[in-house]
């Protein structure tokens, strides 16, 4: 049989949710959806225009009073030089500042720099990490640049994280230890208040007021993953509100080279997608891999030809706008292909690593390592787990008796050091081999279990104790502190060693100085961030030994066999190193003198299954540059 429809029949598009009842005929729904789409389409052009900047900042226009940050004011100076280019071609700008030089601050520097100043700044900071992204937020609310809620928004994954930061941070207030050296004078900057709640865009498609906030404020501090919905049509429309973002602010990738290979395709997407809405784009680390880079701006550029082809100049070429940015000097360039930007950033990235270089000929440097060996007789884990904690205790306390601090009160010898693991697992089994271990008479350990996989809680307590002990700003401040000024007093010992031992979680996120560090291998890139805690806090020239670098892991052990650089880390069942041993597999001058160089160059031929170094950039290469994989860049200059 055949069913044939009535035409008085009304057919309804959607039911009510509460009762199940029909609410809506098809007919005006369909009338519905057509008027609201016209108001939308015709409000775009008008969007950015209607929402709030930021303007008039004192604060961000102010130059430096402090030396080593005057670095900052010569990158302001180059961004305000090509405001206007970039504003017509597009801007990818790299800052590879040194950690502990203020790219946080000169990050926001910079980019309200580009913003015409008639219209106001806009741009959002994106981080991989929750509790960098709560640091970063911090820093621009409080000390540093004064932004107020109706200015900033702060977006991490989960609420429970920022209301944990936030009680820290008032207990910290209550107590009066909370950090007070501004960077910056208090200041208002002034707030344009665009009409954006009556905007036709706006009050259609952002119902609640957290969404809003998210695409109004001016600065927006927040984790990645509230940006990438941005490249996924998703169902229920949540690709619109970050979408609507990217379209009306500028963006910054902070800590770029923190994530893993597999999050990469995603930051390619993200970064793409800024192009093709006609966002200009930083990436801000101190130890950005060339192939990383290289992949980004080929994502941006695909992205801003598309921009071009449909909101750009007709008939004007791509032609992007280029930024390089360290402490040392600020350049810019026009890159139109990828081949320019390559050229470009090579040569700045040997000058930097040339500079670097020197400082390390010149003895200007603050931390030196040592390689050391594991003896261990057996492969079991007991024996492993026993091996590597007497070797970790041994390293200890020699480093302890060369870099350690004399309390000018009790006259005791006081280091505060860090023990870090490359994963959990081994990480409890030798914190209990730790507890129960002998140390020498006079030598008082105290020891703190530190990863990620702590309860939320527990861990957000964790984290405050360090926050805390391990500014080191003024050395002797940290014995004033009450529950170290109590541990002091109760013991009879002269020598007491503080020893973190913590997991990946200490090596990114966290702003702590350490008197030393005892560094179990598993990434040159993660040895190069761990090293930046070492006296991060203290600038001055320290000559003196003070990280032990075991030349196997524990996994080298255990299964010899399999990957073992791993997580972090980039070795894999297809792509594995000869040697475990970081005496192989590193050169000396690599080791010894830790910095960006070997993350920032690479060699023209890599020899990824014999060098630790060189097996992250092939990893990178054929994830991010698979074509150009086998090709390898110029050669970096040996400055040994």
């Amino acid at each position: 049989d055949r069913i044939f429809h009535h035409p008085t029949a009304t057919l309804y598009a959607n039911t009510n949710r509460k009762d199940g009842t029909f609410n809506q005929s098809l007919e005006e729904h369909l009338i519905g959806v057509a008027i609201n789409a016209g108001f939308i389409s015709h409000s775009f052009p008008d969007l950015e225009r209607s929402l709030p900047t930021l303007k008039n900042h004192k604060g961000l226009r102010k130059r430096s009073a402090i030396a080593r940050f005057r670095w900052q004011d010569k990158a302001t100076d180059l961004a305000t030089s090509i405001r206007e280019r970039s504003a017509k071609q597009g801007a990818f700008i790299v800052n590879m500042a040194s950690t502990g030089c203020g790219k946080t601050l000169a990050n926001a520097r910079i980019m309200y720099a580009l913003a015409e100043p008639s219209k106001g700044a806009r741009f959002s900071v994106a981080l991989g990490l929750r509790t960098l992204t709560l640091q970063t937020g911090k820093a621009y609310r409080d000390h540093k640049m004064h932004l107020d809620e109706d200015q900033l928004a702060v977006r991490v994954g989960g609420s429970a994280s920022r209301d944990l930061f936030e009680y820290y941070q008032q207990q910290a207030a209550q107590h009066g230890s909370e950090s007070v050296q501004d960077l910056i004078d208090e200041d208002g900057g002034v707030l344009f208040e665009g009409d954006y709640d009556t905007h036709p865009l706006l009050a259609r498609t952002l119902h609640k007021q957290d969404i809003k906030s998210l695409v109004a404020a001016p600065v927006l501090v927040c984790t990645v993953d509230h940006l990438t919905p941005a490249t996924e049509s998703q169902r229920g429309g949540r690709q619109i509100a970050p979408m609507l973002r990217l379209m009306t602010s500028d963006l910054v990738l902070d800590e770029i080279d923190d994530y893993g290979l597999e999050d990469l395709p995603a930051l390619a997407r993200l970064v793409n997608w800024a192009g093709l809405l006609g966002s200009r784009v930083m990436l801000s680390s101190a130890t950005l891999p060339p192939a990383l880079v290289q992949g980004l701006y080929d994502a941006y550029r695909a992205g801003r030809e598309q921009y071009q082809a449909n909101r750009g100049e007709p008939n004007t070429p791509i032609d992007i706008c280029c930024a390089w940015i360290d402490e040392h000097r600020s350049t810019a360039e026009n890159c139109a292909t990828s081949d320019l930007f390559k050229t470009a950033h090579i040569a700045f990235a040997q000058q930097r690593a040339d500079k670097l270089a020197q400082e390390v000929k010149q003895k200007n440097v603050r931390r030196i390592s040592e390689l050391v060996p594991i003896e261990c007789t057996g492969n079991k884990p007991q024996e492993v787990h026993q091996a590597f904690a007497e070797r970790m205790l041994k390293s200890a306390l020699e480093l302890h008796k060369t870099n350690h601090t004399i309390d000018e009160n009790s006259k005791n010898r006081v280091s505060f050091g860090l023990i870090r693991m490359a994963n959990i697992g081994p990480l409890i089994e030798i914190a209990l081999e730790l507890f129960k271990a002998k140390v020498p008479d006079d030598t008082q350990i105290h020891l703190a279990v530190y990863h990620s996989q702590f309860p939320l809680l527990m861990r957000s307590a964790i984290e405050n104790e360090l926050d805390t002990t391990l500014n080191r700003d003024k050395p002797q401040a940290v014995f004033t502190l009450p529950r170290i000024k109590q541990l002091l007093a109760e013991s009879r010992e002269h020598n007491h060693v503080f020893i973190v031992l913590g997991s990946p979680v200490t090596e990114v996120g966290r702003d702590h100085d350490y008197d030393w560090a005892v560094v179990e291998p598993s990434s040159m890139r993660s040895m190069i961030q761990l090293v930046g805690r070492v006296r991060r806090h203290r600038p001055d020239v320290y000559l003196q030994t003070n990280i032990h670098l075991l030349q196997r892991n524990v996994k080298s052990f255990l299964a010899p066999q399999k990957p073992v650089f791993t997580r972090p880390g980039f070795e894999t069942d297809k792509v594995k190193l000869d040697s475990k041993d970081l005496a192989e597999i590193l050169e000396q001058h690599e080791w010894q003198f830790i910095d960006s160089r070997p993350r920032i160059l690479q060699r023209e031929e890599l020899k990824q299954t014999h060098s630790l170094v060189d097996i992250e950039h092939y990893q990178l290469q054929q994830k991010m540059l698979p074509q150009q994989a086998n090709q390898g860049s110029p050669r970096r200059r040996s400055n040994h």
